[in-house]
Parts: structure tokens; sequence; C-alpha cells
């Protein structure tokens, strides 16, 4: 005898939608950033949101947005500073980068309902965003120097890597790093005194949220 029944079980069906929150230290790596093998360079806040969206057990698409502060630092030496004033180059830069990123992304363990993912999993990708960044610059280190206002759009590869502990049958705890490749040179208004272009990193501690189960 074959009995029809409703399934009271509301959680049968995967949350397949994620909402995340990221807060945590960052740095840039610019021409006038800092002496970056001495570790003498500024450390700034960064927060981003992403709504995030599961395709199958494996992969997942996420778009995020953000902001990021950057600022100059560390000791240029003389012969340093004789160079960058002969090049009309920034010495300072401060203010915020915004930021707006597609990324696919793969867990290392799978799973196929939210129910049933393990306590830690390990995620990853690598995606293509546009940065925005809205700059005050200086071209001396006089005090009294009134800083002009600069701004530029660039587009940029974001690579992310994250470490997720389960806190509950709906959210996870998250570390994660960030790294943005940008495609330009003049975030800082100082181009070509390193060796690379602008980058920014990030490391953060990330809530992330599951929601909207799918309707039977």
């Amino acid at each position: 005898m074959n009995l029809s029944a409703q399934s009271f079980y509301k959680e049968k069906q995967s949350r397949d939608n994620i909402f995340s929150i990221g807060i945590g230290p960052a740095m840039a790596y610019m021409d006038n950033g800092g002496q970056y093998r001495a570790f003498n360079f500024e450390v700034k806040p960064s927060v981003t949101a992403s709504l995030i969206k599961r395709l199958n057990d494996r992969f997942d698409l996420r778009a995020s947005a953000g902001m990021q502060w950057i600022s100059s630092g560390g000791n240029p030496t003389p012969k340093i500073i004789g160079s960058w004033f002969e090049k009309h180059s920034a010495f300072t830069v401060s203010g915020p980068v915004y930021y707006f990123d597609l990324m696919p992304s793969m867990y290392v363990v799978p799973f196929a309902n939210h129910m049933n993912r393990s306590l830690f999993n390990f995620y990853g990708g690598v995606g293509l965003g546009v940065m925005h960044a809205s700059t005050e610059q200086t071209k001396t280190f006089d005090k009294d120097e009134i800083p002009t206002h600069h701004t530029i759009t660039t587009g940029y590869i974001p690579i992310r890597a994250g470490l997720s502990y389960s806190i509950g049958p709906f959210s996870d705890i998250a570390l994660e790093g960030s790294l943005m490749m940008t495609f330009t040179d003049n975030l800082d208004g100082n181009i070509g005194f390193n060796r690379y272009g602008d980058h920014l990193g990030q490391a953060q501690v990330v809530y992330r949220r599951y929601f909207f189960s799918k309707k039977d």
C-alpha cells in the first residue's frame, strides 16, 4: 500500500545562497608604500560583503563589493626622495579604494546540502573586478603642503582563499585572505619605482550565512 504524506523536514532542500561579511587588516603594495622586506609599511582596515550562489556540490559564484583604505608609509632614503622629486612623483598618498568583482570558487570538501557540510572546509578562486581609488596626494613631505585630490579606476584580478568552520546549521565563520592584482602602477601617483604594479592584500574574519531554501 502506498501512502502520501506531507514532509515537515523543511531543510531537506539545500540552502544554496550565502551572504558573507568580512573585516580585517589590509596592506597596499605601492611605489611609496614603504620598505616591504623590512615589514615597514602601513596596515589599514578593509571590509567586504558578498552574495554567493552555490552552483553544485563543489562550485559557487560570488559577487563581492568592499572598501580598503590605502596609505603611503616607510622611511625612504634621501636618494629615493631625490628620484621622486625629479620625476614629480607623489611622496604621500592616502584614501579609500572601492572595489567590485565576480569570482567562481571551489570547495575542497564537496557538499550537496547545507545540513551535511563538513565542520571545516577550504575554498578558493580567481575572478575579475573593477576598483576605484579616491586619494589625497602630496609631492613633498612638507606638512604645510596642501594635498591634491586624485581618482583612478582600473581593473584587477582577485585571488581569494579561505578556511571555514561551521558554527551552526546556517552559519560559518572563516579566515579569508585576498590578493587583488591591479592593472595599474598609478594608484599612488608614483610610477615605476617598484618592480611591479600596485596591488592590494587583505586578511579578514568572515561571517557566512546560508539562506533561502528551494521550494518543493
